[in-house]
């Protein structure tokens, strides 16, 4: 580990995450290899592949470890972070395999740029991208980039924890400029306006309501559809805390039938956890 490395601590609902990813890993690399197809495992908001539980001192693989161990593996991965210091445990991570890539720098720019274009799918590659960003740090335009090559499949963060406390105030024009802005560039235009409040008439006039957060959610996953251009987006799964408050709803998008079969299944099976005790061992096992 590097010494001015700062662990981030995960809760349960991160974990439970990480176990989502990695069973759904290994079912994809299945059917890739068995159509003799190239994977790819990308990662947009990589960490430094590992974290510490919260409220304890156990060591948690992060998604990029655990992508790692995948059997079969993967033909190349492609590891993303802002910190000098994340990007040198990621860098440590894959002990010098040639089929490791790791970048520092903003993910918005650097999948753009320099990951997706080496995506193609006449080439007979497929990428499985993973977009988990602590808040609303990510453009829609990655997500449309995405969409558009028709190779690439994300799992993604929608970060409603940020967007209530941050976006989604009772009165919208009390929001400041710079919220309205990262929500308007995760959204991709400002029609998440009319997904969040509704004209009612009140006592003095016209006023707008706010709209419960599952109706937006549900929006977002029509944009995912319709504006960005996936075929299949599964009902996302919401991830909660200890105190049962959602703090993301996880995302799937993709261009491909079995994939939504095996995530509806996954995400089915994956909300039967119970809360991991403390500094207890997740198990991350399908029933």
């Amino acid at each position: 580990m590097a010494v001015d490395l700062k662990i981030d601590e995960v809760g349960y609902w991160s974990e439970v995450k990480i176990a989502i990813l990695a069973e759904y890993a290994k079912f994809y690399n299945q059917i890739l290899r068995s159509n003799r197809l190239h994977s790819v495992y990308i990662d947009g908001f990589a960490g430094a592949g590992y974290h510490k539980a919260k409220g304890s001192d156990r060591i948690i693989e992060g998604s990029p470890a655990r992508a790692l161990g995948v059997e079969p593996a993967f033909g190349e991965y492609h590891f993303v972070d802002m910190n000098p210091a994340r990007v040198g445990a990621l860098a440590g991570l894959g002990g010098g395999r040639e089929n490791i890539h790791v970048y520092e720098g903003d993910c918005n720019e650097i999948l753009i740029q320099h990951v997706f274009p080496q995506i193609r799918w006449e080439n007979y590659q497929r990428a499985l991208c993973i977009l988990d960003p602590y808040g609303l740090h990510l453009d829609w335009h990655v997500i449309k980039a995405a969409a558009d090559t028709q190779a690439i499949e994300i799992f993604l963060n929608f970060p409603v924890m940020d967007m209530q406390m941050n976006v989604f105030w009772s009165n919208p024009d009390r929001v400041t400029e710079e919220n309205r802005g990262r929500m308007t560039r995760f959204w991709g235009d400002e029609s998440w306006r009319e997904a969040a409040y509704t004209p009612v008439q009140g006592l003095f006039g016209e006023m707008t309501q706010k709209n419960p957060i599952d109706i937006i959610t549900r929006a977002f996953q029509s944009r995912l559809k319709q504006a960005a251009g996936f075929e299949f987006v599964p009902d996302p799964i919401p991830m909660r805390n200890t105190k049962g408050a959602i703090v993301y709803y996880l995302f799937f998008a993709s261009h491909n039938r079995t994939a939504h079969k095996i995530v509806n299944y996954i995400f089915e099976q994956s909300s039967k956890y119970g809360e991991v005790p403390d500094g207890g061992t997740f198990d991350n096992r399908m029933d």
